[in-house]
């Protein structure tokens, strides 16, 4: 009969045994994997630095609207990096330490159980004694045998019941930390991805507010300076013949020049007609 218990007691501790090591195993592949997500999510930051530096320095050398713009966007974006970190030691104080913590736990409980452990082994060891003394039937090694067996299996009994009371303690608390540890997971990302889309929202209407056709006729006004018109002007006078600019100077330069060179050239035609008398006189004679 105390083989037996003893036989069920064992199956009891193998069996917490391995309760212990599945956490050690999953929680420890736990941590290292909401560990490279929070590494991650940290270089996500990083890199959306960046982004924000080379926007705020591409926007300062465009026209005023799409500078507007995009420095508007870069604020709403470093403002969700703000967001991102504050994400990131959340995820870091909340959920990888709760579970990094878990070794420390593990290693307690592994305690035990080598506690638990030795107290059975002492006790299995005192029975087996008990067995081979009353085989040899001596009375006195028989009564020393019994008292050392009852003294190993008190012990272990003590042992056994503050281990199931530890490795109920254990799952309670393991059972509740895994629904705190995933409901803080949620929440934090629940809250950083409900600003993302409140940042995202505006940083879209700011962009769509970027008005195109200001901006291109800022464009198309910076290819033509102020002065373009009266060197044109030049360009064109420049570009006649010398006898046109002499034309040009008579004949355009005021009213009274206008009229002058008028009378000159009817002078010219009444001379010419004269010319033609006189070559018709002397023709009759």
């Amino acid at each position: 009969m105390l083989r037996r218990s003893l036989e069920n007691r064992d199956a009891q501790t193998r069996q917490l045994q391995d309760a212990v090591t599945n956490v050690e195993k999953h929680f420890g592949e736990l941590c290292q994997i909401f560990a490279a997500y929070v590494r991650k999510t940290a270089r996500l930051r990083d890199k959306a630095d960046l982004l924000v530096n080379e926007i705020n320095v591409y926007a300062s050398t465009e026209t005023p609207k799409l500078k507007q713009g995009l420095k508007t966007f870069a604020d709403e974006f470093a403002k969700l990096q703000d967001y991102r970190q504050a994400e990131v030691e959340r995820l870091e104080a909340k959920v990888v330490e709760p579970l990094k913590a878990y070794g420390t736990i593990v290693k307690m409980k592994r305690d035990d159980l080598k506690a638990t452990l030795t107290a059975r082994n002492r006790e299995a060891k005192q029975l087996t004694q008990l067995e081979r003394t009353r085989q040899r039937n001596p009375s006195d090694r028989h009564v020393i045998a019994e008292t050392e067996l009852q003294r190993a299996t008190m012990d272990a009994a003590r042992t056994s019941r503050h281990l199931e009371e530890t490795i109920d303690s254990f799952e309670k608390q393991k059972i509740k930390d895994i629904k705190t540890i995933f409901s803080e997971f949620i929440t934090i990302e629940m809250l950083f991805h409900g600003k993302a889309l409140e940042v995202y929202t505006a940083a879209y209407q700011n962009i769509q507010k970027i008005d195109e056709e200001e901006d291109l006729e800022v464009f198309r006004n910076s290819l033509y300076p102020p002065d373009y018109s009266s060197r044109l002007d030049i360009v064109r006078a420049n570009s006649k013949s010398p006898l046109q600019r002499s034309l040009s100077a008579k004949c355009v330069s005021g009213t009274g020049q206008v009229s002058t060179c008028r009378l000159r050239k009817d002078q010219q035609i009444e001379d010419d007609e004269e010319d033609e008398d006189l070559d018709v006189t002397e023709e009759e004679n």
